[in-house]
């Protein structure tokens, strides 16, 4: 670790400008055109939930021939070990609980700047479709997908199912077919229009699975016959996904634009309990390994020539910098990021993470938005000639930071990973924290804790991740806005 690397990364924004550092940027590099961007997640999926890894029963071969194409990252983590947070740090770069992203339900704020206002400002077609999940999905959200970016969104205030009703920019429509599929062919109409115009896009596609009520088409649960009725309808839901997913990438073969786009999947959290297949210790929900890790692949041909595996660590929040970075996008008035670049990686010439990774796990509830009754009740309002349903929603108070957080105080569960090392530090109810410390390249289950013989490795890492506290405190008050 480079205090003076870390330094003037964090004087440029932490790592928006690394394109400064070279002769080119990566878009002149892949032959002066900015590639194509499209961002796939699912939710819920955990690390092992993939026939590449070995899985035992479940079929994924979409995701399979992507992963033995591509760029596998094997230790790949999400910003947080629920939905709505790790969405957030995609959108943003920048660790949830700075926007005050706490939990599953929780917001955006207006003042933020995503990864669609960002690419915009270079030319660019934005499109979301599927879960959102930090917004209303209404018109006059203050962070809905339109006022966030999105030139063109059908979208889900949270997880769907199989013949939704979504919201396609604040109208209510009734879609018919399995609910992967359903984002997918929204998305390849999107992709269509685009590469006709030949307009540069970047489509957001969020799947609503593996999310419960596990609930697969027929067709995705026939692999699984001779097994019991929730794995049936587990596994069918990310076969299913995987048979969306293969359409939307066979897609972009149809239209002969594979070569220079960025197609990037990912899971929001960790895998569930009982169910899922986590990459550690824990679940969902959980700070441990097991509720953060998560498959990720990422296929960009005209720069990855060959498939290739990284062990290296890598977060949700890095996905910004890196686009901007290869887009050679740099945004006035950044606020201060937590993601790195990825770029040298996608190069092959990053052999260690520049910056700790940071975790933490604010004691704040979720907030309820089950899409289906928010969806229904905004169609039949408008059936009936309304805008909007009674008692709708609309967060227009996203961007107000009236709560002060005390700066001397961090609740909660938080961790800093310095690769092979992860500190654990968990607050008390009455403020005293423990300190848990494993060493992940020996102890992957996180089950040996070595705070008490690495003293010394605990005080210098305890400072540095309540240094990162204080900064996001900090941003959660409102400085990075002033």
């Amino acid at each position: 670790m480079s205090m003076p690397r870390r330094a003037f990364l964090k004087s440029l924004g932490a790592g928006v400008f690394l394109a400064a550092m070279g002769s080119k940027t990566c878009a002149q590099m892949a032959g002066d055109h900015k590639p194509n961007i499209v961002l796939c997640m699912a939710d819920d999926q955990g690390w092992g939930d993939m026939g590449y890894y070995g899985h035992p029963a479940l079929k994924t071969p979409n995701f399979d021939a992507m992963a033995g194409a591509a760029l596998r990252f094997d230790r790949f983590y999400a910003a947080a070990p629920v939905c709505s947070p790790t969405r957030g740090s995609v959108l943003t770069g920048r660790h949830p609980n700075r926007f005050g992203c706490f939990s599953w339900g929780h917001t955006l704020r207006p003042q933020e700047i995503t990864l669609a206002e960002a690419l915009k400002t270079t030319g660019y077609a934005t499109g979301h479709f599927g879960k959102w999940h930090v917004g209303p999905v209404y018109k006059g959200s203050p962070v809905n997908p339109g006022a966030s970016g999105f030139d063109e969104w059908l979208s889900a205030p949270n997880y769907y199912d199989n013949d939704p009703v979504l919201s396609r920019e604040g109208t209510a429509v009734q879609m018919r077919g399995e609910s992967s599929m359903v984002a997918v062919d929204a998305a390849v109409d999107f992709i269509r229009k685009q590469a006709k115009s030949k307009q540069p896009f970047f489509a957001v596609v969020w799947f609503g699975s593996p999310h419960g009520p596990h609930r697969a088409v027929e067709a995705d649960r026939a692999p699984y016959a001779a097994l019991d009725k929730a794995r049936k309808n587990f596994y069918g839901e990310i076969t299913g996904m995987d048979r969306a997913f293969g359409r939307l990438r066979g897609e972009l073969r149809t239209l002969d634009i594979h070569r220079n786009t960025i197609l990037w999947y990912c899971s929001d959290n960790g895998g569930l309990p009982k169910l899922g297949v986590t990459g550690g210790r824990g679940n969902k929900g959980d700070i441990y390994e097991g509720g953060l890790r998560v498959p990720a692949i990422l296929e960009w041909p005209v720069r990855i020539d060959k498939p290739r595996t990284t062990s290296l660590p890598c977060n949700t929040y890095d996905i910004y910098p890196t686009l901007l970075e290869i887009t050679g996008v740099r945004m006035k008035n950044q606020p201060p990021l937590d993601g790195v670049s990825l770029v040298s990686l996608i190069d092959g010439t990053m052999t260690a993470r520049p910056e700790p990774m940071m975790f933490w796990k604010y004691p704040s509830g979720g907030i309820g938005t089950p899409s289906s009754k928010l969806m229904g009740e905004l169609l039949r309002a408008q059936q009936a000639g309304k805008l909007l349903p009674d008692g709708a929603q609309l967060c227009l108070d996203a961007g107000d930071i009236r709560k002060q957080y005390p700066e001397d105080s961090f609740p909660g569960h938080a961790a800093m990973l310095d690769w092979p090392w992860k500190l654990h530090r968990i607050a008390g109810r009455r403020g005293a924290a423990r300190f848990e410390l494993y060493t992940l390249a020996d102890d992957p289950e996180e089950k040996q804790n070595l705070a008490a013989e690495q003293a010394a490795r605990v005080t210098a890492m305890k400072s540095e991740l309540e240094k990162w506290q204080l900064s996001v405190i900090r941003s959660l008050n409102g400085a990075d806005y002033r």
